[in-house]
């Protein structure tokens, strides 16, 4: 069985502009980043889709996990997302969705996803989310999306990925149901965009996040400063990097909003300023971890906490009414 959803090229595979180099974050995470491939490649805007961003929240120990909102993607193009109950071999599920024309979504090992290599690649057991494209399970070969691109698997690494022998439970698993897909003018996205941001601005966190993170980090940086790069890149995954990442995706929503008629706003500027500190705190914190001497990240905290104040207060003001 060899079975498509998209005629979608590995080789000839172009990036949403999202993920270009003149980003602050060229990355997100991989279930944001491989949203924004599949709706790049089914002809939406992933932009419009971007008004949950303004929602982030510090967690305790690490910045929100962001994911786009099924009920969101559901409003604004159509798209349903339901949960997969695997209770055969993975592989079968994926081939009979795809054969379907569904998309799954599938958490899987990044040990054996060729577009890590350097990283996770054959080096490292690490958790993430693939969406499959297309499956050939007579030849073992996969097309997927993961992080900003599409990629093509073949051999031992079909056989790793999928596999679940000995394993305690099957792996989350969702579904992209394209058959009630809806295909929105501009005037009907913007529309969709301002409810939106409306909703996601009644879930903002009643603190100041900034204010949390950095009490947190007056812990945190106690044992930083002894510790390896490898616990730093988590550290820098889960903190900065979804805080810095998520700002920048407001900024870019609240620039794309304007465009079309949206309400004029200082916001975009301040998620801008936000996502370029998180950028320079994550490179002071490297270079402290790798020389053991503090580092004063005090002026970015400052800016960052007051930038989110300033933001939310002129947004809230505009489109929560």
């Amino acid at each position: 069985m060899n079975v498509k959803v998209f005629g979608v090229d590995a080789a000839g595979y172009r990036a949403h502009d999202l993920h270009s180099t003149t980003r602050v974050w060229l990355e997100t995470n991989c279930y944001v980043d491989l949203w924004i491939e599949l709706l790049h490649t089914m002809h939406f805007d992933p932009v419009a889709s971007m008004a949950f961003t303004l929602a982030m929240d510090f967690e305790g120990d690490q910045w929100t996990f962001f994911k786009q909102p099924p009920a969101d993607l559901y409003r604004l193009y159509g798209l349903d997302v339901q949960e997969l109950a695997v209770w055969r071999s993975v592989e079968l599920h994926l081939a009979e969705q795809v054969q379907l024309g569904r998309v799954p979504l599938v958490e899987v090992d990044a040990f054996y996803l060729p577009d890590t290599a350097g990283i996770s690649h054959r080096i490292e057991h690490t958790k993430t989310t693939v969406a499959i494209g297309a499956i050939d399970l007579q030849h073992r070969r996969l097309g997927y999306f993961h992080n900003a691109g599409y990629f093509e698997l073949s051999g031992v690494d079909f056989d790793g990925l999928l596999s679940v022998a000995g394993a305690a439970m099957a792996p989350y698993t969702e579904i992209i149901k394209l058959d009630r897909i809806v295909r929105r003018s501009e005037t009907e996205l913007m529309t969709i965009a301002r409810e939106l941001t409306r909703f996601h601005l009644g879930r903002i966190p009643k603190a100041n996040p900034f204010t949390k993170y950095r009490a947190r980090y007056a812990t945190d940086v106690e044992w930083l400063t002894s510790t390896d790069m490898s616990v730093f890149f988590k550290y820098a995954f889960a903190t900065l990097r979804q805080c810095g990442a998520a700002a920048e995706m407001s900024s870019t929503f609240l620039k794309w909003m304007l465009d079309r008629g949206g309400e004029a706003t200082s916001a975009s500027t301040d998620f801008e300023d936000i996502a370029i500190a998180a950028k320079a705190m994550q490179f002071k914190i490297a270079r402290m971890v790798t020389t053991g001497k503090l580092v004063d990240v005090t002026p970015l905290l400052d800016q960052m906490e007051a930038g989110w104040d300033r933001a939310m207060a002129d947004l809230v003001r505009r489109y929560a009414a």
